[in-house]
C-alpha cells in the first residue's frame, strides 16, 4: 500500500455567525471543524494522496463530531489518541466586510491537544509507513508538553528519514516571538521544507531581506538542512478582494508561479491548502509543480466556505490549464 503523509496537531470546532453578524449579534452559530494540519491533510487527500492526522481527542458528542468531519473528508483516524479528559477546543469566526476585517476568537484553553506529553504517540511506528511529515507552529505553541512532543515527532520523523515540512503559522494570541523563536529555530533545523511568510520570517526566526526571494535566500543561508524554502504573498486592497501566489527558493533557483485574483468567500485554510499543493508537488519530485499547485489549490479554496478544501486534482489542472469563469455545464 501507498504510504502516506503525516500531520500532527490540533483540530477544533468553529462556529461562525451568519450573514455577517458580529457575535453580539449572534442568535445561531454555523459549525465547522477546522485545524492547520488536518485541513493540510484533507486537502492532500483531495490531490489523491493518502494522510493521516495525529491528535488528541475528547471522547465525548464533541469529539465524536469533530472525528465524523475528518473520516468524511477521508482522512485516517487511526492514530487519533481518545482520551475521557479535557476538551475539544473551540473557535469563533466573525466575518467581516470592509472597512471590518474579518476576525477570530479563540475558546481553546485546556485542549486535549494542549495536554499531549512526549511517550503517548507510537510515532516509531507511525513513521515505518510514512512518506511525509508536516506540522506547523501553532502545535508546538499550545503548551509546553506540545512543543516537547512536537520535539519528540521531529525527532522520530528524522530517525525514520521521513522528509518534514514546517509551516510557522506564527500565533500571537498562543505565544511570543521569544518563544516561538526559542522553540522554532531548532525545530526548522531538522526539517527540509519551510513554509512561511516574509512577516512570520521577520518575526519567529528573525530573518529580514530586501524582497521576498531575499528573505528565502537567507532562510536557505541559515537553515542549510532546508532543501526548499516557500513563501506565501497575500495583497489585500480589500477584505474579501485579495492577489495570491508564492515563490520558492530550491537549489539556489527562486520558483515563481501565476498571480491569482480571488474573491474571498472564506480564506481560513488557505494557507494550509498551499502546502498540501506544495507536498503534492514535491512527493513527484517537482518544485516547479508543487509551487504551481499550491497556489492553484489555495486560490480555489478562497471560495469555499469552510477550513477544508474541497477541490478535485481535475479542478486544479483545469484552472492551471486554461482559468475561466464561465458556467461549468
Amino acid at each position: 500500500m501507498t504510504k502516506a503523509v503525516i500531520t500532527f496537531g490540533e483540530a477544533m470546532l468553529r462556529l461562525s455567525p451568519p450573514a455577517f453578524h458580529r457575535l453580539e449579534q449572534a442568535r445561531s452559530f454555523e459549525v465547522k471543524v477546522g485545524g492547520a494540519e488536518l485541513n493540510t491533510a484533507v486537502a492532500l487527500v483531495r490531490l489523491g494522496r493518502r494522510a493521516y492526522w495525529v491528535s488528541r481527542v475528547t471522547d465525548n458528542p464533541l469529539g465524536r463530531l469533530l472525528a465524523c468531519h475528518v473520516r468524511e473528508a477521508g482522512v485516517g483516524t487511526d492514530y487519533i489518541l481518545w482520551t475521557n479528559e479535557d476538551r475539544i477546543g473551540l473557535y469563533f469566526l466573525e466575518f467581516g466586510a470592509a472597512p471590518r476585517a474579518s476576525s477570530v476568537l479563540y475558546d481553546r484553553k485546556g485542549s486535549a491537544l494542549a495536554a499531549i506529553r512526549p511517550g503517548m504517540v507510537p510515532w516509531k511506528a507511525i513513521f515505518a509507513e510514512a512518506c511525509w511529515f508536516h506540522v506547523t507552529g501553532i502545535t508546538p505553541a499550545l503548551s509546553l508538553s506540545a512543543a516537547e512532543a512536537t520535539e519528540e515527532a521531529l525527532a522520530a520523523a528524522a530517525a525514520a528519514g521521513v522528509p518534514i515540512s514546517i509551516d510557522l503559522n506564527y500565533r500571537a494570541k498562543l505565544w511570543s516571538t521569544e518563544e516561538a523563536y526559542r522553540w522554532m529555530h531548532k525545530f526548522v533545523q531538522q526539517a527540509q521544507v519551510l513554509i512561511t511568510t516574509e512577516e512570520d520570517a521577520n518575526k519567529v526566526l528573525r530573518i529580514e531581506g530586501t524582497d521576498y526571494a531575499a528573505v528565502a535566500r537567507r532562510l536557505a543561508e541559515t537553515y542549510p538542512n532546508l532543501q526548499v524554502v516557500a513563501i506565501t504573498l497575500r495583497e489585500n486592497p480589500s477584505v474579501w478582494r485579495n492577489s495570491w501566489t508564492a515563490i520558492a527558493y530550491a537549489g539556489g533557483k527562486i520558483y515563481q508561479t501565476r498571480t491569482y485574483e480571488v474573491e474571498i468567500v472564506d480564506r481560513l485554510g488557505a494557507g494550509d491548502a498551499f502546502a498540501a499543493g506544495l507536498i503534492h508537488g514535491l512527493l513527484d519530485q517537482d518544485v516547479q509543480k508543487g509551487l504551481d499547485w499550491g497556489v492553484a489549490i489555495s486560490a480555489i479554496k478562497h471560495s469555499i466556505p469552510g477550513d477544508f478544501a474541497w477541490v478535485t486534482a481535475s479542478e486544479v489542472e483545469s484552472l492551471l490549464c486554461s482559468p475561466q469563469l464561465r458556467i461549468s455545464r
